[in-house]
Formats: C-alpha cells, structure tokens, sequence
C-alpha cells in the first residue's frame, strides 16, 4: 500500500526538490520522520531564516525550493519572510502543518486557522478536501510558484500522511506543464509529437476556444488528424462549430459514461478548458487506462487543476495553428455526422422540450445568439440546436439559476448586430425574471423562450434517483406572461404546436432588427429521465 507521504516525496523527487528547508513541530513529524537518504533537511532555527534560505536557493538555483513549517506558530513566524520572497519572485512550494483531520472540528490544542494568516502574500493556499488530494496539491503549489514566482502553500493535517492513496482521488494535477510564451515553439513540436504518434486521437474544446480565431485554427487541425470532436461537459460556451461533421456532442458528466466516450482513444487533446469537468460524483478511473491527456489553455487555472499529462499554456489559437504545421500526413476516413429526428407531436399530444427546440432549430439564423438556462432539457438542446458560429452559444457554467434571462438582454445590448434568443425553464426565469423590465426599458431586442413545466424538474428527477419524496411543490400556478407584462415586457402565451410554428415563423425574420423584447410562455410536460 502506498501512503499520501510516499506519494508526496516521490512528487518532490519529480519535481527536483531534494532539499526541505524547515524548523521541525509536532505537527510535522509523521512527514519528516525517516527521511529517505535521498532527501536532505536543512534546518534553520527560526521560522524566518527557513524561509530565507529558502529563497535564497530558490533564486540562485532558479528553481522552486520546498519548505516545510510548523502550524500556527511556525507559520506566523515566517509572513514577514514569505512576504520577502514574494516580492523577491522567489518561487516556494510550503507545506504548512495542521492538526489531526479527525478531530479539527473540536479546534484541539495547535490547530490553526492556517488559510488567510499569510495574508495576500502567498501566490496560492490550499488545504486538500481529502487526504488523497495532497500529493496533487503539491505538485499543483509548483506550478503556482513557477507561475506567479512566488510562495504556493498547502495545509496538510497531520493524520494525512498515512492515508492510503486511491488512484481514482487526488487527480487535480498535470505532470509536466510548458509556458509557451509568444512564440509556440517547443511546446508545439511536443504537442504534435503526441498528436503523430497517436493511432486514434480525440479532442476536447471549451469555453476557452470560443472566438473566431480559435475555431479558425481548430477546424484544419482537426481535419488533418481525423478526430472526433467533444464539447466539455456544462462549457459555458461552445468551443468549434457544431454543425461541423466532426463534431460528436457533449461530453457527459459523470465518470463512467466519460470513460465509455474515450474509451478506445490513445490521446485526447483538450482545448480551451480543462480536463474533465464533472458533476455527480461517481467511484472509479475518472479516464480510461492508457489514454494520455493534453490540456492546451491561456488560463493557468484551467491547466493547474486539470488531469493531464501535459499541460500547455499558450493562446489556443497560436498553439493549434503552430500545431497542425508541424504534423505528419496521416491517412483519413471522412466523417459522417449523426443526425436526431424528431417527430411533431399528434393532434392533442402535449409538447415537449425537444418539439420547441426542433421548431427554432428549423428557423433561426445562423449567427443568432443562443442563451440556455434550462436544466432539465439541456442535452435535447445540445443536440438540436448546435451553435454554428463563435459566440454562437451561452451558458452559465458556474451552475446558478438567474443568468440566463438578463445576460440575453447584455448580450443584444452589447451587439446589436446579432440576433439573441434566450431558452429558459420557467423555474429559471424566475430568479432573473426582472431583466425584463430592463430588456423593455433600453430596447433590447431579444426572443425569451420559457419552457413551463411548472416544476424544479432536475430536482424531482435527483430526488427520484436517491428514492426520495421531493417536498417540495409544483408552481404551475405561476402566470410567467403574466409577469413579464406586468414588468413591461410583451408577452404571449403559446398554448399548442401549430400556434408556435406560426409565432415562430412571424418573429424570426424580425429578430435582427428588433428593438423590443418578446417573452413566449410555451407549456411543455416534464421530461421522465435527467442524465447530464
């Protein structure tokens, strides 16, 4: 069995930091006793001559250097020279000490409030959720220091370093991270390296690779190596054209649906987002065995908290041009993209989600700007209505409800040149329901879709799954036309298919030159099944 303490040493072998700088407590001893030979201790006899030697070497070596402090006391001791080796841009990976996990909750003697008492001088703090998320985190606080040139700390319990290592826990870490700087260079030649030595490859885009550059650059790299295309999972925007014929559709969001996805691929090339966005948690490899993973971002963030064997940070458009410069010719199948059919609802029969999407996926233009805020149905929306050009899709990809309906009247405002429709559940209009006032106020011209089932139904639906009774209601006796009304906003209650198509057909062609707002109250029956 490996422990969280052997992983973490063969981490600090990994990243060349042989020397641990500290002045020892109570709270650090399981992590420094029997130090293997290879490790050597540097003992300073205050907190503050650790962290300047430290420093020291950090400069003249050109490397982070590692220092290991006591709690409370120990790190308190050392802020002034933590505060030094910040503005020196000396970077330092810091273990903090802290007490025992299983009892911090009773505050025992030694147990510190370690997280702001640096101050603003660390360049990073964190205290893992589990113990199998420290050796990732100091490999994450090297690249912080690499980065921000400065000191990245990590709280670390004491009960820690005898945890178990799970493979499947601890994976917020890339191994190797490049800086690509202006000029690609190296780290294109390494990402092509990968790309050409790959037999089946697949690539993954995000928010991050939204604009018209990056598609720019994508869809050629894309060509040449004959990949199938994913978005990430709740991207918050569409990152390559979806109606492209290597688009394959979203990523789904739990780990075993993901591995069956990336299942047979020997590479995935990850762009514009990080690697791999979740949202149940589910036991098991979060990837499939063998599949070596590639994240290219202009966001240290997205890189530094991806599970990636290489991470690269460069402008995404630059990296993929440099990129697809550099490969080989290899022998491509064309592609054939699938395509969902719909059928229209019977005389009577109630509509459902995927019957509106059908009908605007019919009519609107290409450049229309589409917001979604509709939980329960987004992946019908997802497969029906592909964003076709850059900005072409938006989404709220913290997760809050509220977003959906003010940021279209933001998004016609601040272009009036594009088209905006906005499709919400009504239990989503109403967190944001007073942007309608605005939107009819400054003229803004956007189409608000409210899907009305009258209910949370992705809460009723995770309430189904656990075999609980939900609590709480239905509202269906909420009038959201009648809201929008009441603030302004013209609204129409559309009460069966045909009567949408006809409303559809009507205010379509005006949506490039509308200057007023129109919210569609549209009733459609619950979807049975929610599977992100």
């Amino acid at each position: 069995m490996t422990t969280v303490r052997e992983a973490t040493l063969d981490v600090l072998r990994q990243c060349g930091m042989h020397r641990i700088f500290a002045n020892p407590g109570s709270t650090e001893v399981a992590f420094l006793a029997d130090l293997p030979d290879d490790l050597d201790f540097v003992l300073g006899l205050h907190e503050g001559s650790v962290v300047g030697m430290a420093t020291g070497y950090a400069i003249a070596s050109g490397r982070p250097a590692f220092v290991n402090l006591h709690t409370t006391a120990g790190l308190g001791n050392a802020v002034g020279a933590l505060a030094t080796a910040r503005v020196n841009r000396a970077p330092l990976v810091v273990v903090v000490g802290q007490q025992d996990r299983r009892h911090l909750a009773l505050e025992p003697f030694l147990a510190g409030r370690l997280e702001d008492l640096a101050g603003s001088y660390p360049v990073w703090v964190n205290q893992p959720v589990l113990p199998q998320d420290v050796p990732a985190a100091v490999r994450r606080a090297w690249h912080e220091a690499v980065q921000h040139q400065g000191p990245a700390i990590v709280v670390v319990p004491m009960d820690d370093w005898s945890a178990p290592v799970d493979p499947a826990l601890g994976l917020a870490a890339p191994t190797t991270v490049l800086r690509a700087g202006s000029a690609p260079g190296p780290a294109a030649d390494e990402v092509a390296r990968l790309l050409d030595r790959a037999a089946n490859p697949v690539v993954v885009v995000g928010a991050g690779a939204d604009d018209r550059r990056t598609w720019d650059a994508l869809v050629p790299l894309v060509e040449r190596i004959g990949a199938p295309v994913w978005q990430e999972a709740f991207g918050a925007r569409a990152g390559f054209p979806q109606d492209h014929p290597r688009f394959a559709g979203h990523l789904p969001a739990g780990r075993s649906r993901l591995r069956s996805v990336l299942d047979g691929h020997d590479l995935a090339l990850v762009v514009g987002t990080g690697a791999f966005r979740q949202y149940p948690y589910e036991p098991g490899p979060l990837v499939p065995d063998g599949l070596t993973v590639a994240v290219v971002s202009a966001d240290p963030d997205e890189l530094h908290h991806s599970r990636a064997d290489l991470a690269v940070l460069a402008d995404p458009a630059a990296l993929c041009a440099a990129v697809t410069g550099k490969l080989a010719p290899r022998q491509v199948e064309p592609a054939t993209p699938a395509r969902m059919t719909v059928v229209p609802p019977a005389d009577g029969e109630p509509m459902r989600a995927a019957h509106v999407f059908t009908a605007l996926a019919e009519r609107l233009p290409r450049d229309v700007v589409l917001v979604e805020e509709t939980p329960s149905t987004r992946p019908d929306l997802h497969r029906l209505l592909p964003a076709r050009e850059p900005r072409g899709f938006v989404s709220a990809a913290m997760g809050g409800l509220g977003f959906g309906l003010p940021a279209a009247a933001g998004l016609r405002m601040g272009d009036p040149s594009r088209p905006v429709v906005a499709v919400l559940g009504d239990g989503s209009s109403l967190y944001g329901i007073q942007g309608l006032w605005s939107a009819a106020r400054y003229g803004c011209g956007a189409l608000f879709v409210i899907l009305s089932n009258g209910r949370y139904a992705v809460m009723d639906r995770l309430a189904d799954k656990v075999g609980g009774k939900a609590p709480w209601p239905a509202f269906d006796d909420v009038d959201v036309h009648g809201l929008g009304r009441a603030l302004g906003c013209p609204a129409r209650r559309v009460t069966g298919y045909p009567e949408l198509l006809a409303v559809l057909d009507e205010v379509v062609p005006t949506l490039a030159g509308r200057t007023e707002p129109l919210l569609l109250d549209v009733p459609v029956v619950p979807e049975p099944h929610f599977e992100p």
